[in-house]
């Protein structure tokens, strides 16, 4: 069964330029609006190799496979933004998973598992892949809000806040399913790439659309900075994980991330410029994400305090 969302073929923006610009253009409509309207699409023949994806997925699954004893010795680094190395959900969170975090290769606080084998040089390959994917993605981005040319490019230009996560969820239970409870993502870009057991749900016209494993296919959405950047012109995709019973679930989330220090804003050329009002404040990157961390480390009692975007919303 083929996914209700639309799968972009990215082949024509790593060809000759002046022989593919009708295929271009016809992309980058289709993102404009799958963006506009609830901010996911997949994409195809985007530079990651099939084979390279599988050995992620597999290496992935041995790692998660070992002992609680075992992973632990890879957690958790200190001095990144969020802590590097393995993690878990807390026992009080209602989400259900575990998760290896990785920053840039090379940077001091990554924390690496020794085994299995080749799986840090894989990772590493992994990140710098879905790395290029995102400026490319940026780029279509800045096309499609009719920016100057590189100027999202310009405004991100510091890459050390992106991050990658290799998760495992775990089956379901008869009280409880939820994989990741239903949120938008904080930051620009994200790029998802799951196995054949699924989950992935996006809420799209009032209902909930599965979005079935297409392989070689990574999925994208639209996180929070965009939505606001653009003063809703483009939207933050509202998204869920959906556990399966009997099975674990295994993904890669690549985050295309903002500096912690980039202050956060509509931009004048989708308020005062056209004469509409911003519809949210200002704020530093940083204080948004020490926010969402809270609701994971400290959720609130009661679900309506969870910290979202609407936290900087302004009621005109």
């Amino acid at each position: 069964m083929e996914s209700t969302i639309p799968t972009i073929d990215l082949s024509p923006f790593f060809k000759e330029a002046s022989t593919h610009e009708d295929e271009k253009k016809k992309a980058i409509e289709t993102i404009r609006q799958a963006c506009s309207e609830y901010g996911f699409f997949q994409i195809s023949n985007h530079g990651v190799p099939l084979g390279l994806m599988g050995q992620a997925l597999d290496l992935s699954k041995e790692y998660f496979g070992y002992t609680d004893e075992e992973k632990l010795k890879s957690s958790p680094g200190s001095g990144a933004p969020l802590p590097a190395g393995y993690s878990k959900q807390p026992q009080h969170s209602l989400d259900k998973n575990e998760y290896f975090l990785m920053f840039p290769p090379h940077t001091d606080f990554n924390v690496y598992p020794p085994n299995p084998p080749h799986f840090r040089k894989v990772l590493e390959e992994i990140f710098m892949k879905l790395s290029a994917i995102g400026l490319l993605l940026e780029s279509i981005l800045n096309e499609c809000l009719g920016l100057p040319p590189d100027f999202l490019k310009e405004y991100n230009d510091d890459r050390s806040w992106d991050f990658m996560a290799a998760l495992r969820y775990f089956p379901a239970t008869e009280s409880q399913n939820n994989g990741i409870s239903e949120h938008e993502d904080g930051n620009c870009i994200t790029f998802v790439f799951q196995d054949e057991v699924g989950g992935l749900e996006v809420f799209k016209d009032k209902e909930w659309i599965p979005v079935f494993p297409t392989q070689g296919t990574i999925v994208v959405n639209i996180g929070d900075v965009i939505q606001v950047i653009s003063n809703n012109k483009l939207k933050s995709a509202t998204h869920r994980v959906v556990r399966t019973k009997g099975r674990c679930r295994h993904s890669f989330a690549f985050f295309y991330n903002l500096h912690g220090d980039k202050w956060v804003e509509p931009l004048p050329k989708f308020t005062q410029e056209i004469g509409e009002s911003p519809k949210y404040r200002g704020f530093l990157f940083k204080e948004y994400q020490q926010l969402r961390m809270r609701n994971k480390s400290h959720p609130p009692s009661n679900p309506q305090d969870v910290i979202h975007i609407t936290h900087y919303a302004l009621k005109n």
